[in-house]
């Protein structure tokens, strides 16, 4: 029987279907149980004391479940200093599902994570066509240790679920470019907004469609930045460039709307610095350092921590050499952007992805986190795993070498993540190597303080809260927790110095009004602690505490008034209103 040279090509090509199918699965098997090696040991880590209280064990919201008023609650709070429903809502879920068993909360986040893993490998396969490189991104990406914090950490559920989204979102965009419709516009929309209500990360996302619109869609081209000349740049090419920027105005508009919610999250929790306390040349020193500490640990991903202090000087040398290596890089990927259009993609990936939390505007009190880089670091991978191939060449001693290479990259990598997960145990464990690798951690100190007075180790924990003054003296926080443990030693004098000097940095915090009238109750200096309750509910008219703790006082005045002039019902003025506001409710 003949079989024409047709036929017998159509055979070959679903055959290699099939085979890139079964290469695509196998690659995925693989990647999953990478990931699972890694990450393994999170199911018998617990709660951290840091931010995990504000997310879950102390949040009576989401113990709530998923409830009516939950739900109505996770859209309209900006706890945290953000506005990431979606976020609240996964998290109360899990409370229906574990209640407090931490356990719960780590398989949801490794879930999300491999999820995201698979999602990743698959959207690079599917535009690149290139099953070996992605699949070498995509292994960096599972088990880099900079991203051991985004997944060990219970609380950066944000990370993992908006990281999931995001990548929905670009294979939604494949599929709108592949087949054009109303339909899968309409999801791209939908995955977008989900994204942003996990994590406003998700505000870059649009530029980074226009970059793979560049590579490796190809659906526009930048000539003018390959080759220096701008009369090169036809009709066509602009009609190409307009389309792609009409077709995302929608998600621009979407992105501009979640960075007023944020910035009014931020403002309304008092997170973001003033100018006084990060001066401006200061923020870009640290911008231009911090982007190039992110990518030297990419190389070398040692001395890992929760937290890194905000250094506020440094060496003029040492600022510019970096602002000349970050200007070095960017022009060389533009210069080589017509030849190797991933560089140049890859490395506006890195940079355009960080912007929101590099620190230009600074939230907190970090100078950068490794949880910021679960995101950007595909940007760099992308140019690692492209790029080194075509520096090797098509050499046959490279391309036997290049496996034997990824292998041994990816085998360190997955020992240094594992054993950074181990620091994420609890929190003894993690404060303990924050002191270890970093200096002048008067945030580790404070919290491992905290630590060791909850476990009666007062003295210890006196150590740790004074090492914390020594390095911020104007931390607020550690003033209150020093009086706290103080007091525990019966010193009631140096304890009450402590709390009015964090009365003095934070005013109008209700918590410090609250700790020093129960200070001064103990003490017996009933009339002053009232003025202080009555100060913690006018500042927080919700404090039910405050209020049961006045009540109880003025009834206690009352009472003794009573006994010496009978008939006498004056009460204190403030707790007037709190006892009338109390009746309405």
């Amino acid at each position: 029987m003949h079989i024409h040279r047709e036929d017998m090509m159509k055979v070959c090509s679903g055959c290699w279907s099939l085979t890139r199918g079964q290469f695509h699965l196998l690659f995925c098997l693989i990647l999953v149980a990478l990931s699972l090696s890694v990450f393994w040991n999170v199911q018998f880590h617990d709660f951290v004391f840091y931010d995990d209280p504000l997310y879950v064990t102390l949040n009576r919201h989401v113990q709530d479940g998923l409830t009516i008023k939950g739900c109505f609650w996770a859209l309209t709070t900006m706890d945290a200093s953000n506005w990431h429903p979606l976020t609240w809502l996964s998290l109360m879920l899990d409370y229906d599902l574990f209640r407090l068993n931490p356990a719960g909360y780590h398989w949801t986040n490794l879930i999300i994570h491999i999820a995201n893993v698979i999602l990743l490998f698959t959207v690079l396969n599917r535009m690149t066509g290139n099953i070996g490189r992605s699949a070498f991104v995509t292994a960096l990406f599972a088990v880099h240790p900079l991203h051991v914090e985004s997944v060990a950490w219970i609380s950066e559920r944000k990370d993992v679920l908006s990281t999931f989204f995001w990548l929905l979102v670009i294979w939604v965009y494949v599929r709108h470019i592949e087949r054009p419709g109303a339909k899968t516009f309409f999801l791209l929309i939908v995955s977008f907004v989900l994204g942003l209500l996990s994590k406003p990360m998700l505000v870059t996302l649009p530029f980074v469609l226009i970059l793979l619109d560049i590579w490796p869609l190809k659906r526009i081209s930048v000539p003018f930045l390959c080759n220096g000349k701008t009369s090169g740049v036809d009709r066509e090419r602009w009609r190409g460039w307009q389309q792609v920027l009409i077709e995302k105005l929608p998600l621009f508009f979407l992105s501009f709307l979640s960075c007023v919610l944020t910035w009014l999250a931020q403002v309304n929790g008092k997170s973001l610095g003033s100018l006084e306390a990060f001066p401006m040349d200061i923020r870009i020193a640290n911008v231009l350092n911090s982007y190039i500490q992110y990518i030297l640990k990419v190389f070398w991903p040692s001395d890992l921590a929760f937290f890194y202090p905000y250094v506020m000087s440094l060496s003029p040398w040492h600022v510019t050499g970096e602002a000349l290596m970050l200007a070095g890089i960017t022009i060389l990927t533009i210069r080589w952007a017509e030849k190797r259009p991933y560089l140049a993609v890859g490395w506006f990936w890195y940079l355009g992805t960080l912007i929101p939390v590099i620190g230009i505007v600074q939230v907190g009190i970090q100078s950068m986190a490794d949880r910021y880089t679960y995101i950007p670091l595909i940007g760099l991978f992308i140019m690692i795993a492209w790029g080194v191939p075509e520096l090797l060449g098509s050499r046959r001693s490279g391309k036997l070498f290049l496996p034997v290479l990824s292998l041994l990259i990816l085998s360190i990598l997955s020992v240094c993540a594992w054993q950074q997960v181990q620091y994420w145990k609890n929190s003894t464990t993690l404060f303990q190597r924050a002191l270890a690798v970093t200096s002048k951690n008067y945030l580790a100190h404070n919290n491992f303080g905290v630590i060791l007075y909850r476990a009666g180790r007062i003295e210890e924990a006196v150590r740790h809260f004074i090492a914390a003054l020594q390095i911020k003296p104007t931390y607020a926080d550690v003033h209150c927790n020093l009086g706290m443990a103080l007091v525990a030693n019966g010193n009631y004098h140096e304890a009450i110095r402590h709390y009015r000097e964090a009365l003095r940095i934070k005013p109008y915090s209700a918590d410090i009004h609250k700790d020093i009238g129960t200070l001064l109750t103990t003490k017996g200096k009933v009339k002053e602690a009232i003025d202080h309750y009555s100060t913690a509910l006018r500042i927080n008219p919700d404090d039910e505490l405050a209020r049961v703790k006045l009540l109880a006082l003025t009834g206690q005045i009352r009472k003794q008034q009573q006994t010496v002039t009978p008939g006498n019902e004056a009460i204190h003025p403030a707790l007037r209103g709190s006892a009338d506001r109390s009746g309405r409710k």
